[in-house]
C-alpha cells in the first residue's frame, strides 16, 4: 500500500478556512496520511492544536517561533513556546531559523531566538525544523557555535546548492524537498540527483509553494504526490518507492 507523509504543511492557515476538512480527507483517501504541522507563533496555537485533536491519527503538532515573527515582543513569544514544551510532548522544535528575505530588521534577534530554541530542542531531545531562506550560511555558523545533538532534524524547504546540502547532511539534518522542485529553472533537480534519498523528506508548505502547474495558486495537501512523482522522475524510481523511503525518514526523525 502506498502511503506518503507531507512533513511541513500549515493547514491551520486562514486559506483553508472554507474547506479544510475535506481538503484533508480527499489527502487520506489519496495516500497522503501524516502531516506535520509548524507553529508560527501565538496566533497559530489554537487552531494547530484543534486540528491535532481532530485528527488525532494524521496530524501532528509542533512548537516554536518562526523567525519572521520575531519582532519587539519576542521575549514573551519565547515565553509562551517554553511554557507549552513544559506542558506536552511535541514532535519538533519549528518552525524556527533565520529568513534574511522578508525584513533585516531583526536579524540579531533571529540568531538569539534560534540560539534558544536550539537550546530547547537539545533540552527536549526533539529534532528541529528548519526554515533558511537566504541565510543557510548564517544558520550553519550558528550550528557550528552551538551544535544541534540528536535526533536533528529537517532543512526545510531546501533550495540550497549541492555543497549546502551535503553540509546539512553531514551535520545529521534531512532536507525537506517541496514544490520548488518542480519550477522551471530552479536548479534543485540537479542537486537532488545526486543525494541519496534516505536523506530526503517530502512536504508541501501548503498553502504556499504549490508545484508547477499550480506555482501561484493555494497549495492543497494533495498536491505533495506531484512534487513525488517529480522525484521519482528524477531517481528512476517508482512512486511506491519514494513514499516508502521518504516516510521511514520522516518516521525516524519524529518519533524516537
Amino acid at each position: 500500500m502506498m502511503s506518503f507523509t507531507d512533513t511541513h504543511i500549515h493547514l491551520y492557515a486562514e486559506e483553508f478556512d472554507s474547506d479544510r476538512e475535506t481538503l484533508i480527507l480527499e489527502a487520506i483517501q489519496e495516500d497522503v496520511g501524516h502531516f506535520y504541522l509548524p507553529n508560527i507563533d501565538s496566533s497559530s496555537i489554537d487552531g494547530m492544536l484543534r486540528l491535532e485533536k481532530q485528527f488525532p491519527q494524521n496530524c501532528f503538532a509542533m512548537m516554536g517561533l518562526h523567525p519572521c515573527s520575531v519582532k519587539e515582543n519576542w521575549k514573551e513569544e519565547m515565553k509562551i513556546v517554553e511554557s507549552w514544551l513544559e506542558k506536552r510532548k511535541f514532535v519538533a522544535i519549528g518552525e524556527m531559523g533565520i529568513d534574511l528575505y522578508w525584513d533585516k530588521t531583526f536579524v540579531e534577534e533571529q540568531k538569539e531566538v534560534f540560539r534558544q530554541q536550539i537550546l530547547l530542542a537539545n533540552q527536549y531531545s526533539l529534532p528541529v525544523v528548519i526554515h533558511s531562506r537566504d541565510s543557510f550560511e548564517m544558520i550553519y555558523e550558528l550550528l557550528q557555535e552551538r551544535p544541534k545533538e540528536g535526533p536533528c532534524g529537517i532543512f526545510h524547504c531546501f533550495t540550497g546548492n549541492a555543497d549546502q546540502a551535503q553540509r546539512a547532511i553531514d551535520l545529521g539534518f534531512y532536507l525537506g524537498i517541496g514544490g520548488v522542485l518542480t519550477f522551471k529553472n530552479s536548479g534543485l533537480d540537479k542537486v537532488v540527483e545526486n543525494i541519496d534519498l534516505r536523506h530526503l523528506v517530502l512536504e508541501t508548505d501548503a498553502p504556499y509553494l504549490a508545484p508547477t502547474p499550480f506555482r501561484g495558486k493555494r497549495n492543497i495537501p494533495v498536491y505533495l504526490k506531484m512534487i513525488a512523482e517529480k522525484l521519482a522522475m528524477i531517481h528512476g524510481k517508482t512512486l511506491e518507492e519514494i513514499g516508502k523511503i521518504t516516510s521511514e525518514n520522516a518516521t525516524k526523525i519524529f518519533t524516537h
